[in-house]
């Protein structure tokens, strides 16, 4: 005899929902300039980070968190201030920070903090981003130095995307290379004969100046088209250079190769 166990329907719903909350949010993104640390990984600025230098679009991780990594113990050299995160000079006052996702999701808000305390927060009124967003903050009266990290928090789940992002707010790279002293000209002795410059050879090669060749594109390659299905491997041209693809999408707007270093790598 076969025992048949049936389950009643609002035990069948609860068990359903709770592996749809289990289900980890398809929504993806960082912060691709002012350079985020993720980003200086993906662009092979900075050397040895990990995993994250392959996917800088997933530092995610609950909301609320202060930390770079989005709690990931994977991409905890995002934490790691030993490291020697370069710092983006950019203008004092005004900064615009420019978000790339490659996955969309209804948006609750966008928060940046300096020092762990909020210094502006950009609404998303639960709405899906476009493939690139952008925020103009204020931040006058900061100078030097600062560390900012900027949180996408996602409207419909728990979880939030991290990015941190070194600038330095009035900066300009650094100290630029010491002058060289103008040499002070020694005096002529007394009845010295005046020396006679050299004729130049009549007839005598210009050196011709060194011409840097910029890259171009082999013949064939397609052009980079928002709207395309690309695959791995698929190499496209864009802006006089050759990209490769390194994840398998549709290209859309906003997700062109120099600003999505997690879909493409230079040639």
């Amino acid at each position: 005899m076969r025992v048949r166990i049936l389950l009643p329907l609002a035990v069948v719903g609860g068990l359903l929902g709770g592996l749809a909350v289990a289900t980890p949010a398809a929504a993806h993104g960082y912060v691709s300039a002012p350079p985020s640390r993720q980003a200086l990984c993906a662009q092979g600025r900075v050397a040895n980070c990990g995993p994250i230098q392959y996917e800088p679009q997933s530092v995610e991780g609950p909301k609320g968190l202060t930390s770079c990594s989005g709690g990931n113990a994977s991409f905890a050299i995002l934490d790691d201030e030993s490291v020697g995160w370069p710092a983006t000079p950019v203008p004092a006052g005004t900064v615009t920070f420019t978000w790339v996702f490659t996955a969309r999701h209804a948006t609750r808000d966008w928060t940046y903090l300096i020092g762990g305390a909020p210094v502006a927060v950009v609404d998303g009124g639960g709405r899906q981003p476009e493939a690139s967003v952008t925020h103009s903050l204020n931040l006058a009266g900061r100078t030097g130095r600062q560390k900012i990290l900027a949180v996408w928090n996602i409207a419909d789940t728990g979880n939030a995307f991290y990015s941190c992002i070194d600038v330095d707010l009035g900066g300009t790279g650094g100290p630029g290379p010491s002058p060289s002293p103008t040499p002070t000209p020694s005096a002529t002795p007394t009845g010295a004969p005046t020396p006679t410059a050299s004729p130049t050879p009549t007839g005598a090669p210009t050196p011709s100046p060194t011409v840097s060749t910029p890259p171009t594109i082999p013949p064939g390659v397609p052009a980079w088209a928002a709207g395309t299905a690309y695959r791995i491997g698929d190499v496209v041209g864009y802006a006089g250079r050759s990209y490769r693809c390194r994840q398998a999408h549709t290209a859309l707007a906003g997700w062109e190769p120099p600003n999505t270093p997690a879909l493409w790598s230079p040639l």
